[in-house]
């Protein structure tokens, strides 16, 4: 299922509104100022025509000359491009005086009072006081929407411009105003077995305290089950062992009373199914520790001489060898009798599931890692990802529970250590490896440690 962020979502929602309103407000400015620029350069061209009022009184005072053809020319200094342009003509549209920018025919063939559009020029045409002359004037059509752009670009930019900073505000604040969700969230991980303390009461809005209630009911009715569960599998494996060593302690009398009869091989086989109750009550009692966070501690302590003790009492139980190499000393944080079970554990499976024709390999590396490997049939990948549930063992006869690695991944999580099974074992085509690595800024050997002393 695919996952969503609320903020995100939140933000780029408001992002689009506001981009949708900003657009719109854009459009509508646009063409506001679009109608402003043009009225007001319409009333410009009105201005100067009357302004031309004169220009006319010198030409009725010169009318009794000639005109020549294409009118006379009014030569100004400064004059370009973007200046504009106008034009005197007589009632019957003859050409009378015309800027020296204003082209030799007139604007408009009909001369009618009113603005028109031209390819080049905006006209407006007016007729003279008079009533003898039409006044044309003409803007440059480039000038015009020239100067309509740099108005709407001057009113539109600013809202282009602080778009950015829009965004990045609304996303602050919202990443601001969903702080206490990721506090809520936080404080929710850091939950599980071993912790099922209340939340604390956290800086939340309405909407979320519902959610804070809810989930401190939850916690309180997981602990409750969990202690429940937890005090019946201790009770009944320490109150199982007793009856069991002492049943264990009878059948072997009772296989010795019935040597060489034929009753001799029952005998055997109760022995067997008591000693295996035994490890099995030996394992829950594990388990429970285990739950209950034995391992979350902040004591610091050498790992190799644990380890070399249980090789050591494992080669007197099994009978099987187990070379330990390696680093001389690692130094872990956690609890001592954690860290036992653990490797006890895993131990524990390299005799039992190995070949006992070929010793079992410890090594414990200078990068804070601690490598076992044995010799064994290779494990199929859904074998090895099954086998860490409780009571799930793989294709073997040997004797066991299926609580071991269970076991192993519950202190491994408490002692923050990260375990990885391979088979088979790398440039091999048999055998499984187990690597137990610890984090490297929790650890830190004993020379160091001595040579910081010193």
């Amino acid at each position: 299922m695919k996952h969503w962020s609320l903020a995100s979502r939140i933000v780029s929602g408001t992002l689009i509104v506001v981009l949708g309103a900003l657009v719109l407000l854009s459009v509508l400015v646009a063409a506001f100022t679009r109608y402003e620029v043009t009225e007001r350069l319409d009333n410009s061209l009105q201005e100067v025509a009357e302004r031309l009022e004169f220009v006319i009184g010198e030409l009725d005072k010169s009318s009794q000359g000639s005109v020549t053809p294409g009118g006379q020319v009014a030569r100004l200094p400064g004059v370009n491009r973007r200046t504009l342009a106008y034009q005197i003509a007589a009632t019957d549209g003859q050409l009378e005086v015309r800027s020296q920018n204003a082209p030799e025919t007139l604007f408009v063939p009909h001369l009618e009072t009113g603005f028109y559009n031209l390819p080049e020029f905006r006209v407006y045409i007016a007729p003279s006081l008079s009533g003898h002359h039409y006044i044309l004037v003409g803007e440059p059509t480039f000038h015009r929407n020239e100067a309509v752009r740099r108005a709407i670009l001057i009113s539109v930019l600013p809202m282009v411009i602080f778009f950015p900073a829009i965004w990045l505000l609304v996303r602050w604040r919202v990443r601001r105003a969903m702080q206490p969700l990721t506090s809520l969230q936080h404080e929710i991980r850091s939950r599980g077995g071993a912790n099922l303390a209340p939340i604390p009461p956290l800086d939340l809005p309405e909407e979320l305290v519902a959610i804070h209630s809810a989930v401190n009911l939850l916690l309180e009715r997981l602990k409750m089950a969990l202690s429940t569960e937890r005090a019946f599998a201790a009770n009944a494996a320490h109150e199982l062992r007793n009856p069991i060593g002492a049943l264990l302690a009878q059948v072997q009398i009772l296989r010795g009373m019935l040597q060489h009869s034929e009753h001799e091989e029952r005998a055997t086989t109760i022995m067997h199914q008591a000693r295996r109750i035994g490890r099995m009550m030996e394992k829950l009692l594990q388990l429970s520790r285990v739950t209950s966070g034995i391992a979350l501690t902040e004591n610091r302590f050498d790992l190799v001489p644990v380890i070399r003790f249980l090789a050591q009492e494992l080669e007197r139980e099994k009978g099987q060898i187990i070379e330990l190499s390696g680093a001389p000393h690692l130094m872990i944080r956690g609890d001592m009798d954690a860290a036992g079970i653990l490797f006890r554990n895993l131990l524990e499976n390299a005799v039992l599931h190995g070949s006992s024709l070929q010793p079992v390999s410890l090594a414990v590396t200078e990068d804070s890692e601690v490598l076992i490997s044995n010799d064994c049939d290779p494990l199929t990948p859904e074998t090895l990802q099954d086998m860490e549930k409780p009571f799930v063992r793989g294709t073997t006869d040997a004797e066991g529970s299926g609580l071991g690695l269970a076991i192993v991944r519950q202190i491994s999580l408490q002692l923050r250590a990260d375990i990885t099974i391979t088979s088979p074992a790398p440039s091999r085509t048999r055998g499984i490896i187990v690597s137990v690595r610890f984090p490297p800024d929790e650890t830190k050997s004993a020379s160091e440690t001595r040579c910081r002393e010193i």
